[in-house]
């Protein structure tokens, strides 16, 4: 192709998507992965150079740890995901981790009110899946119609789950 040339660029082929690829939210995985690394920096400055002597090396320790324990919290909450397979679902949510089959799922809903993608199991217990939330937009839209793709090509011929994503 020549400076001069005013064709098109030939065309790059689009590989398809991998429908078992992670669900991970958009901005609340970024925002508490760095504030994370922030809160943890505050807290180490703060313990190593906080001037007067009624701060004991004990009294440092502590605002070590209380920011060391605000700092795994949000790692783990930056963590959140879902992870997708031909055998079920994983999902780690803050403070759970919870895998679950194909079959196990009977109704998945997003919207209406709710931050997140929630899944209604045989079993009667409800799992929110915080990895795909309502904040991010078109992209949390996106995920919810990959997950609901994937729960109605893994359902059995007769028994396909109920899904109920609304648009708002």
């Amino acid at each position: 192709m020549s400076p001069h040339d005013d064709s098109p660029p030939p065309a790059r082929r689009a590989r398809p998507a991998d429908p078992y690829a992670p669900f991970r939210p958009g901005w609340g995985r970024v925002v508490p992965l760095v504030s994370s690394v922030a809160v943890l920096a505050v807290a180490a400055a703060g313990a190593l150079t906080i001037p007067g002597e009624q701060w004991t090396p004990l009294d440092r320790g502590f605002l070590f740890l209380l920011g060391l324990a605000a700092s795994a919290l949000l790692l783990r909450y930056g963590l959140i995901e879902a992870r997708p397979s031909p055998v079920g679902l994983v999902v780690r949510n803050l403070l759970t981790t919870r895998r679950l089959e194909w079959a196990e799922i009977l109704r998945m809903q997003f919207g209406r009110g709710a931050p997140w993608v929630t899944l209604d199991l045989a079993d009667t217990d409800v799992v929110a899946v915080m990895a795909i939330q309502k904040a991010d937009g078109a992209r949390g839209r996106a995920n919810a119609a990959r997950l609901a793709a994937l729960l109605r090509y893994h359902s059995g011929p007769g028994d396909p789950p109920e899904v109920d994503v609304a648009s708002t």
